[in-house]
């Protein structure tokens, strides 16, 4: 597509021809030049094209970062030849600082991987960032050179809090913030606060981020917005035990004259700081009205519902935030999500407070019905269901109710008029048995992630460079952790799939299983092909390959002569196996062949084929690489054909234990709301496919729930309502194809003994064949 030479063309034209790429990558996804950018960083780069080429690699490296973690110990390289070697040309030092911009964007590209595990290629690291902070420390000459240097200064801050937050140049950096934070020039004081809130989100002590914490706070009161928000961050990710009173007050105080554009992020802020560190349910209760009552519009329904499921699941907040929550809707103020939660906790819980001065059951309906004409129609139904929780709970008040539901039988809103009509129904009954069962008490809700963090959390989208971070502490930041374990993970195993020497031992040579074993005799002249001249599968070998469909290693196939075994592992859609043949006779193979049959939809690389010898009651081994690309349906064959003194030629057909969802990631995290919203954007066929089914075997909830996660499915417990039915996640890798969430619930009957299979997934192929990989091992006779 492109070509570049060093020999052949200009820096000028090369590096046009990378901006050309680069702007591609955000035309074509899934495009990915492959080879391009090792030769162009193993060629003698001028610093105008290494800028390009960093640009490009970034690009990149953010959406594949496995396939271009070589750049990591180039970018180490180049960062030793501008700062130790100072290999660079006059035209490219800008006010004193050399080529800042390939610095700065050098630092940046190592924050996309997990810390080195190689000693040296750290030591050399953390002795180019100890150089950068001590160059710092010379006097600016002028604002060019104050902004040149402070660029690199930061990001190189970032990367040793990204390597190592309790690290001694960590230590260093926490006392310059504190220097930069209180600096008068607005850009500096951004990126100091900044840069000290990520330190804040990773380290495991905040004591010396507590030191500035009045500076932090008045920093709230900046005159330029963005610092604000920055100063907010901070705050957030700096909120412990024990200042977590101290910054929730003040952001409450804040909230007042606080921009428009900030107010909804502050509300979900301060619940989430109110909801983590509450040590007293008053604190908490008189904290969330307070914001509720500041807040008016700002205040997202997440925010509410967060505090009615805390409220009805704790027993003891119950009395005190009834009564709280009447103080508040007793006042002339109106504030609709105000009477929202007032109507709801007073409809469980005012009877807790009937017996109090000022709370009889009268004034608590008349506190809330006087805020109803105000309210939006979705705020009245709620109300009208209030209220006839009143006349559960207040005969003596039926009479005022049942005006209001009269009023309101012949409105037009539709809502309203059938819940009135319904409600007036239920009242009037001769017998208040069916009032009572519509009126039980709200059962606890199920504990789960908080819905606030969820939207907080898409508040925090990527832009074009991807966050390295999160506001919040080290609590927000374990997910992005996880993943550059994962890079780092999928890199050694890459590097193992070039490393073609590479031996997996296993721990034990492959055990016989229970069960009949094919004798050599049985197969001895066994003509694999029928009467059309296709190969026809080994009789007998479905009962390990069907085993092996979710266990990482075990017997493929084992008769009188021959044992094959197999280990593997996978990550993402990379994947390896270890195939071993073990002699069982005393007489040695000769001819031996092992020939792996090639499908489009997988790529498998075979480094180095067995032994055409296998001595006797020893055994050879085999290492595939496999790369998915595709979604596929049939896995890839395997046939071994070898020959001995004692018996006649013999050749063996088995299937592979490859399928679709061997390239899954599972997906172990997941509450009801998340899993069902997704549910139902998904929808129903083609990319929902269902099936009823009678169980070969007696049912063993214990057994299904390992076989589903050996099929690399994320068991999600609580989020079905009846325990003994199975809701699981996952999402499949296939390369080139992309990635599909799939989210599957099975239904098991114990008592009729059969299963209903439901699958959801974004791809109909994906969907048809997750039903079929699982049908067949739910009905497969052991």
């Amino acid at each position: 597509m492109w070509a570049f030479s060093g020999c052949e063309v200009g820096e000028y034209k090369t590096r046009m021809g990378l901006d050309d790429i680069r702007i591609r990558i955000y035309i074509y996804t899934d495009l990915v030049v492959k080879g391009l950018i090792a030769i162009l960083i193993a060629m003698n780069l001028t610093q105008g094209v290494a800028l390009a080429v960093t640009t490009l690699v970034m690009a990149f490296a953010q959406t594949y970062p496995t396939e271009y973690a070589g750049c990591y110990e180039r970018a180490v390289d180049r960062m030793k030849k501008i700062l130790v070697d100072r290999d660079y040309s006059a035209d490219y030092v800008y006010y004193k600082v050399p080529i800042p911009w390939l610095q700065v964007k050098l630092l940046r590209l190592m924050q996309y991987y997990p810390p080195p595990e190689n000693s040296n290629l750290l030591q050399d690291l953390n002795n180019l960032l100890q150089v950068i902070i001590n160059n710092s420390q010379d006097t600016p000459k002028n604002v060019q050179h104050n902004n040149a240097q402070n660029a690199v200064l930061f990001e190189a801050i970032n990367l040793a809090i990204h390597l190592d937050s309790n690290s001694q140049i960590c230590m260093q950096a926490a006392v310059l913030l504190g220097r930069y934070i209180s600096s008068k020039e607005t850009n500096v004081r951004y990126l100091g606060l900044e840069t000290m809130a990520h330190l804040a989100a990773c380290a495991d002590s905040l004591e010396p981020i507590k030191k500035h914490q009045e500076t932090i706070i008045q920093s709230l009161r900046d005159k330029d917005i963005s610092v604000r928000r920055r100063g907010l961050d901070l705050l957030y990710s700096m909120c412990d035990m024990t200042n977590s009173k101290t910054i929730v007050s003040e952001l409450l105080r804040y909230l007042h004259i606080a921009d428009y554009a900030l107010r909804e992020e502050m509300v979900l802020k301060i619940a989430i700081l109110t909801e983590k560190f509450a040590t007293e349910y008053s604190w908490y209760v008189d904290i969330i009205l307070q914001l509720i009552s500041s807040a008016g519009d700002h205040v997202g329904e997440e925010v509410w519902y967060r505090v009615v499921q805390i409220v009805t699941n704790n027993e003891d907040l119950q009395e005190y935030a009834a009564k709280t929550v009447l103080n508040y809707l007793k006042s002339p103020q109106y504030n609709e999500t105000m009477v929202k939660v007032g109507g709801y906790i007073l409809g469980e819980f005012g009877h807790l407070i009937a017996n109090m001065p000022g709370c009889s059951p009268i004034e608590q309906f008349n506190s809330v019905h006087a805020k109803f004409g105000l309210c939006s129609l979705q705020t009245r139904a709620l109300l009208l269901s209030t209220y006839v929780k009143f006349i559960n709970l207040f005969p003596e008040i039926k009479a005022e109710i049942l005006t209001v539901f009269n009023q309101y039988r012949h409105v037009l809103d539709a809502e309203l008029q059938q819940r009135a009509c319904e409600y007036i129904a239920i009242a009037t009954m001769p017998t208040d048995n069916m009032l009572q069962t519509l009126c039980e008490e709200m059962p606890p809700f199920p504990e789960r992630e908080s819905t606030l963090l969820l939207k907080l959390n898409e508040k925090q989208n990527d832009t074009e460079d991807k966050r390295t971070w999160y506001p919040g502490g080290k609590d927000a930041n374990v997910e992005r952790q996880e993943a550059l374990k994962q890079i780092g993970q999928r890199q050694n195993l890459a590097d193992s799939f070039s490393n073609q020497t590479t031996v997996i031992v296993p721990s034990a040579p492959p055990m016989p299983e229970e069960g009949p074993v094919l004798s050599g005799r049985e197969l001895q002249g066994l003509n694999l092909h029928d009467s059309f001249g296709n190969m026809v599968l080994t009789p007998g070998y479905d009962k390990w390959y069907n085993k092996l469909q979710y266990l990482s290693e075990g017997v493929l196939y084992e008769d009188a002569n021959i044992q094959i075994g197999v280990k593997s592992e996978y990550h993402g859609h990379l994947g390896r196996l270890a195939l071993y043949y073990g002699n069982k006779t005393q007489a040695t193979f000769t001819n031996f062949i092992a020939q792996i049959e090639n499908i489009a939809a997988l790529k498998i690389m075979n480094p180095q084929p067995p032994t055409q010898t296998v001595g006797p009651m020893t055994q050879v081994q085999q290492l595939l690489n496999v790369e998915c690309n595709d979604f596929f349906r049939e896995a890839p064959s395997l046939r071994v054909a070898f020959s001995s003194s004692t018996t006649e030629s013999q050749s063996i057909l088995l299937k592979l234990p490859l399928v679709l969802t061997k390239f899954s990631e599972p997906i172990p995290n997941m509450d009801d709301a998340s899993f069902f919203n997704r549910w139902k954007q998904i929808g129903g066929p083609p990319r929902e496919t269902q099936v009823v089914f009678h169980a070969a075997n007696p049912i063993d909830l214990a057994f299904v729930k390992n076989m589903l996660a050996g099929y690399r499915f994320g068991l999600l417990e609580g989020v079905d309502r009846n325990a003994a039915n199975m809701v699981a996640a996952s999402v499949v890798h296939a390369g080139n194809a992309g990635k599909v969430g799939a989210l599957i619930r099975l239904e098991p009957n114990v008592d009729q003994q059969m299963y209903r299979l439901t699958i959801r997934t974004t791809s109909e192929v994906v969907s048809e064949q997750l039903r079929v990989l699982l049908e067949r091992a739910l009905t497969y006779e052991a």
